[in-house]
């Protein structure tokens, strides 16, 4: 792609050649057992989670004693309403985090860094973004997607020595992939990375780019031509941001995380050398999507911190105020909230924490427990937040500062809600993850029946598949009609008191249950299963919440083994149970129950004009331009507005 293509001379890519591209880029085979993956198949694996795993009392240790460091000085270097209130993280914060070591949690010692595990990063993480989601942000894309994290997995040593002490000391770094009009489809990724010599010359424009505007470092996804010794395709780069040609045109703002240096790039002949790319030609989106599968840790970590301070607001305020002759918590309608936030941060500390374990023991594959731990995070954190604001009334919606003002406590749970919003959408939007987990939960099925729903294979090809199908189905279909969740003496290691084992009998029992309802679905719809995704988003919601209920039993029997608040966290598993065994039986309705097909007749209505007249009687107040900004390659016209923080 010349420096002179426009926006309508962008590569034509057909839905299918999108599918490839993504199916290309994710992990083909899976090497090691998965929980999820299993649940999804209608085996229950309880021994892939149970013991929990748990750190190694070095690493423990090590974990701690940075924690103790980073609360004292997140309790006396940082003032969360000025960062709300300039919408930006002082330089000298930032210059304390980088003393700290915060910037190199997840780096090892040898480059640098403190080596912490998964498990201690995300509390770092939850305890930092608790003062400041903001900085929560910041140090979360710098290490779980930024420069680091692909290094550690696909970089050459040479590569690690270079960057890794910069990253782990004195070095921001930021991850660029989406671009104007690329989104969730990478196959039509324009910006362009053409070979020369010894070096790559980066032309395009990328958008959203976290830390962006005081990065030192970038991850930069560029797509290589195919040429004579390049087998081109999306590549993976490491790019200097004082780099010549690299301007940040633009610091956006948004509804929440008012602190973010987020920003609009431009590279117009950037020459990176050959040596800083990472991976091999083409491997860019693999790479990208393999750094993500433990980098989506982090932002259910934040959940977690989200839900713990509801908690600790909705107890405090609810057992202030009263309506009525008693504290307002002693009603039904607002315990009936507390409740549920009380469930749900339990069960999204017990995900939260079993999935960052597994990734730190590496025993299991856990791509789908990170995303579905990333998905059922941001929405749970999202209604929990909601609840709060609710329970607050109208203290609730109004801002801390207003509070503060005339005289009572400056709660931000309006600015809660507002920073929560986003992670419903960005590390992919729950639509996106629905999708990605579905591939990765019905992989099994298509490796071998995946040539019999598919248009283009020859008589052949299906009549091979038919025959893999039919052994497969043989053997896997009357393993689905029983199973232990039948048996009343079935995990009977779960009853203390209160009891579990029920409830871990629910889910065996559901988890085949779950796994007729797709294989059903699939002998019903075949080819057209891909474009059931309302089907498909219920599936992965129901498997989340058979996840969810797991990881919750679980760590309440490693807490009553540890002797650490066991009764209490028996209460609280039982409770998320039952609430979460009530949004799975609706959720099965809705699986044959729902309004899909009515839904698209009315969107094929509303965008053909069909119903503009009921939007008569208002007026608009967007402003003039276009719906995407045009992203031609070329010098930049606008001011840089790169701010490193040295």
């Amino acid at each position: 792609m010349s420096a002179s293509t426009t926006p309508s001379s962008r590569p034509a890519v057909t839905e299918r050649e999108a599918r490839e591209v993504a199916e290309a880029a994710r992990e083909q085979h899976w090497r090691k057992p998965s929980f999820a993956k299993e649940l999804f198949l209608g085996r229950f694996r309880l021994d892939l989670i149970h013991p929990h795993p748990v750190p190694e009392d070095e690493a423990a240790e090590r974990g701690e004693e940075f924690l103790a460091k980073l609360r004292d000085f997140v309790e006396t270097k940082v003032d969360p309403a000025l960062i709300e209130r300039e919408a930006r993280i002082p330089d000298e914060v930032i210059t304390g985090l980088k003393e700290l070591g915060a910037f190199g949690m997840k780096i090892g010692t040898r480059y640098g860094g403190l080596g912490l595990t998964q498990v201690y990063y995300n509390k770092a993480l939850a305890l930092a973004g608790s003062a400041s989601p903001a900085i929560g942000v910041l140090l979360s894309a710098h290490q779980s997607i930024g420069v680091p994290q692909p290094l550690k997995l696909f970089g050459t040593e040479e590569q690690r020595e270079r960057f890794l002490p910069r990253c782990a000391r004195t070095d921001i770094s930021a991850f660029l992939l989406t671009e104007p009009d690329v989104g969730s489809d990478p196959a039509r990724l324009a910006t362009t990375a053409v070979p020369d010599g010894d070096d790559y010359v980066l032309d395009g424009v990328k958008l959203w780019t976290t830390n962006g505007v005081v990065a030192d470092l970038l991850v930069v996804m560029a797509r290589v031509p195919r040429s004579e010794g390049h087998r081109g395709g999306i590549t993976a780069f490491v790019v200097e941001t004082n780099s010549p040609g690299v301007t940040v045109e633009n610091r956006n703002a948004f509804m929440g995380l008012r602190g973010i240096e987020n920003g609009v790039t431009r590279f117009h002949q950037v020459r990176v050398p050959a040596a800083n790319r990472v991976g091999e030609e083409g491997q860019g989106l693999k790479i990208a999507l393999t750094t993500l599968n433990t980098g989506r840790l982090s932002l259910p970590a934040s959940c977690v911190a989200a839900g713990k301070w509801c908690l600790k607001i909705a107890r405090e305020w609810s057992a202030a105020r009263e309506q009525w002759g008693k504290p307002v918590a002693h009603h039904e309608a607002v315990g009936s909230k507390i409740s549920f936030i009380a469930a749900t941060t339990f069960a999204l500390e017990a995900v939260t924490d079993l999935a960052s374990q597994m990734a730190d023991e590496d025993r299991n594959d856990i791509r789908i427990e990170g995303a579905l731990a990333k998905l059922y995070a941001s929405e749970m954190a999202w209604t929990m937040a909601d609840e709060l604001v609710q329970i607050r009334g109208g203290r609730g919606f109004e801002t801390a500062a207003s509070l503060r003002a005339r005289g009572e406590r400056g709660v931000p749970a309006e600015q809660l809600l507002r920073d929560l919003r986003i992670n419903r959408i960005f590390e992919g939007s729950t639509e996106i993850m629905h999708l990605l987990i579905a591939r990765e939960a019905v992989d099994a099925h298509l490796s071998v029946a995946g040539d019999l729903i598919d248009p283009e294979k020859s008589l052949g090809d299906k009549a091979k598949a038919g025959a893999n199908a039919g052994a497969f189905y043989a053997k896997w279909l009357p393993k689905l009609v029983a199973g232990p969740g039948q048996l009343p003496t079935s995990y009977a290691e779960f009853k203390h008191g209160v009891d579990l084992s029920g409830h871990l009998r629910y889910v065996e029992r559901t988890s085949r249950k779950l796994a007729r309802s797709t294989f059903y679905a699939m002998s019903r719809w075949q080819g057209r299963m891909e474009s059931k995704q309302g089907f498909l988003g219920r599936i992965v919601d129901i498997g989340a919440e058979l996840f969810a209920m797991s990881a919750a039993c679980v760590r309440a029997e490693l807490l009553r083994s540890q002797g650490d608040h066991g009764r209490e966290a028996y209460q609280l598993a039982d409770v998320f149970c039952r609430q979460a065994r009530i949004r799975i039986e609706e959720l099965f309705t809705r699986l044959w129950t729902n309004t899909d097909d009515l839904d698209r007749k009315v969107v094929k209505g509303v965008l053909s004009g069909t119903y503009a007249w009921l939007e008569h009687g208002i007026v608009d107040p967007s402003g003039d331009g276009p719906w995407i900004a045009d992203a031609t390659p070329g010098p930049s016209r606008r001011e840089n507005v790169h701010r490193p923080v040295r």
